[in-house]
């Protein structure tokens, strides 16, 4: 018999789920048969798989060892979990500590972090160094979480950006956290807001909508103010902040999230974001990158309002002054 205690970081899961995991090697259909046949219990009670765990729970798993072993995740046979180990090291020898994100908040549920351009959300290749490494990293670090924790449960971001965009980052730290930030962002209930210098000056407060399709082999989007193929519904708004020459900073509301959705729409009407190659203009982002250094888009997570009327900020990145500086005495 194996026996399993949740965590408060697994609590929230569903039963088949989290079994699944555990025995990663079997059906569906023999878990549920298993279940059935009281052969997997809950609390010592017959169970169907779609009970929601709570932290303190027990499952019970009467299996001989030979059956656990020939259906079980391979971390649950060998309790070294020697791949998660190598894993881990992999990850922190490739990190670059100028590419490190800060840590805004942090509650028993969630992480926000400040990520800095340059880093990715996520990996794009398995030698990739990103935010959600840096995640896991700091829980075992912290003592929060540990390797064999992870065998059921990986703590994760909830929100993407993309490289070279800078700002807030939200990390579920346990199930429920997860759970309830992917389910705000899902119902539009956390309000996001970006800062962002553009080409031109803008004089007034605007609420854009259109349509967006993106062409995964470029990976770039097109964005037209009508209708068209395949293309899916956005809606952007924006309220200038400051001038700085002949460029505006931005406050914008994004209220739908597709992808390079910011970028592509205000391009679209005549304002690319500055240091933005894939949507602005060259010339401009060439001598920009000659007078600063700065050679990524200037596009930045600003504010996070949460479905609790809680409100985040991370402060630009210091990189901004100098750009600022620039565009203010160029014009004189």
């Amino acid at each position: 018999m194996k026996e399993f205690v949740i965590k408060p970081h697994e609590a929230g899961q569903k039963l088949d789920k989290y079994l699944a995991k555990v025995l990663s090697e079997a059906p569906k259909s023999f878990l549920y048969k298993m279940l059935r046949k009281k052969n997997i219990v809950l609390n010592d009670k017959k169970a169907d798989g779609h009970e929601v765990l709570a932290a303190s729970d027990s499952i019970k798993i009467y299996f001989s060892d030979e059956t656990f072993e020939k259906f079980a995740n391979k971390a649950f046979v060998n309790n070294d979990s020697v791949e998660q180990k190598n894993n881990t090291k992999l990850s922190k020898k490739k990190a670059d500590s100028s590419l490190l994100p800060t840590i805004l908040f942090e509650d028993e549920h969630i992480l926000l972090l400040n990520k800095p351009a340059g880093l990715l959300s996520q990996k794009a290749k398995p030698e990739d160094y990103s935010a959600n490494d840096f995640v896991i990293d700091y829980m075992l670090e912290s003592g929060q979480l540990t390797e064999e924790d992870m065998r059921t449960f990986k703590p994760s971001i909830c929100n993407r950006l993309d490289r070279n965009t800078s700002g807030l980052l939200i990390a579920g730290k346990t199930m429920v956290g997860l759970q309830k930030m992917a389910a705000a962002l899902k119902d539009r209930d956390m309000e996001k807001y970006y800062l962002c210098l553009v080409k031109g000056k803008i004089k007034k407060p605007q609420h854009l909508k259109g349509y967006l399709l993106k062409d995964e082999k470029s990976n770039k989007v097109t964005v037209k103010k009508e209708a068209f193929a395949g293309a899916d519904s956005i809606e952007t708004s924006y309220e200038p902040v400051e001038y700085y020459g002949d460029t505006t900073l931005l406050l914008v509301h994004l209220i739908t999230g597709r992808s390079h959705q910011i970028r592509a729409h205000l391009a679209s009407i005549g304002h690319p974001i500055l240091g933005d190659y894939k949507y602005g203009e060259k010339a401009i982002n060439d001598q920009l990158k000659k007078a600063t250094g700065v050679s990524s888009q200037l596009l930045h997570a600003y504010r996070l309002v949460m479905p609790d009327g809680n409100k985040f900020e991370a402060p630009l990145p210091g990189y901004y002054t100098n750009v600022i500086h620039f565009y203010t005495t160029s014009e004189d």
